[in-house]
């Protein structure tokens, strides 16, 4: 009976931080949805947008390896937190007060960053919660309101363009759910001080470093974030392919966010149930984004969309949610933060790769994502034999 108060306050702290997340996502990933298009108007090359946008992913995990080391030591979840998130909300509306491709670049960046610094901690204050009423529920109902925010943001966008036509308009527009973003964080910070008090019998898991098989689930995680292509270059293919025309590509955007979301709250209770498995058969589905993006007409782009927003959503779910019974939950944010850092720079040299090969070959780009997703089978396949024995310690 004491166990149902502990639930209903965790199932309220997530719903909280879901809320917020859903203002975030719709402030970053309406910009995101448009940036592709807005670089080609500045005749940026598709290499260049690879490489923008695979270092700002490999900003803003690297620097979670700070972010997250920082809060284990320190304890301050909610001020690293706070910090990061104001980077982000104010990063995105300030794209339209610049008029070149590098001032972009480094604002694209910036807003890494901030989602860097954020992350970890966040993601720690959740698992504290999520231990109470399942980790793939907890991230599952996270993920998906996070994604919606994601879906009626880029729609938002689309709107704006469709009325005004002006892209720096759209930013300038996304500076209000930003700022309700922020009033709703400064809020859960209030009614949840301690998120770490709602874990009652925290894990007995005794260790001088990181399991085993933590590296080789962050090996699998690597593969797949190699071989996944950034939307802005999928985006940038879109309107130099003339497959998806600009008032189109944002709701492409929303549509892969709207399967995300979806995605995250079913596949994050069948992980509960079934376990990591639930990533191999998802990983050989999703690598199927790549063909259908990049060959495919206008039914096939947003086809493509939908599966490239099913995988986003179920390896931005299950990936963290499978973390936290592998470590320690003193250590949990260094250990999300180490995470996240070597799925980023994994990005950055897959994004970096993939639109360099782009310019070349796409059947060469192509080939090289889904054989990378490929790849990442075999290790989650190994995870998944022998994590039954970190479900147990949890």
């Amino acid at each position: 009976m004491l166990e149902k108060p502990k639930q209903s306050s965790s199932m309220k702290f997530v719903l909280m931080i879901g809320a917020l997340s859903f203002f975030a996502d719709f402030t970053y990933e309406g910009s995101r949805s448009i940036l592709g298009p807005y670089l080609a108007l500045m005749s940026v090359s598709a290499t260049a947008v690879g490489i923008v946008t695979g270092f700002g992913e490999l900003a803003g995990y690297s620097l979670r390896l700070v972010s997250g080391r920082l809060a284990d030591l320190t304890g301050r979840f909610w001020p690293i937190t706070i910090f990061g998130y104001v980077i982000q909300m104010f990063s995105v509306p300030t794209l339209a007060l610049v008029d070149s491709w590098p001032a972009v670049a480094g604002l694209i960046i910036l807003e890494r960053v901030g989602k860097a610094i954020r992350n970890p901690p966040r993601d720690a204050m959740l698992s504290h919660a999520a231990k109470e009423i399942g980790y793939g529920w907890a991230f599952g109902v996270h993920e998906s309101l996070d994604q919606f925010g994601a879906l009626f943001g880029p729609l938002a966008v689309a709107a704006i363009l469709a009325l005004h036509g002006e892209y720096r308009f759209a930013f300038a527009a996304l500076l209000v759910p930003g700022i309700i973003c922020l009033g709703l964080l400064l809020l859960a910070r209030r009614l949840y001080p301690h998120p770490e008090e709602m874990e009652s019998e925290p894990p007995n898991v005794q260790t001088k470093g990181l399991p085993r098989i933590f590296w080789i689930y962050l090996a699998g995680a690597g593969l797949v974030a190699a071989g996944f292509a950034d939307f802005p270059l999928i985006a940038y293919h879109f309107h130099k392919a003339s497959s998806v025309s600009k008032n189109w590509v944002p709701i492409a955007y929303a549509i892969a966010m709207a399967v995300s979301g979806t995605g995250s709250l079913v596949f994050g209770r069948l992980f509960d149930r079934f376990g990591i498995a639930m990533l191999i058969p998802l990983t050989l589905i999703s690598a199927l984004f790549a063909p259908l993006v990049f060959l495919g007409g206008f039914w096939a782009a947003l086809a493509g969309s939908a599966v490239w927003g099913l995988g986003m959503g179920v390896h931005e779910s299950i990936i963290p949610a499978a973390v936290a019974p592998m470590v320690p939950p003193q250590r949990r944010a260094s250990a999300y933060g180490l995470f996240t850092a070597g799925y980023g720079l994994c990005w950055f040299l897959g994004s970096a790769v993939i639109g360099i090969l782009y310019d070349r070959s796409i059947p060469a780009t192509i080939a090289f994502c889904v054989a990378l997703e490929l790849a990442a089978i075999p290790f989650f396949f190994v995870v998944h034999r022998r994590y039954g024995v970190y479900m147990k310690a949890s």
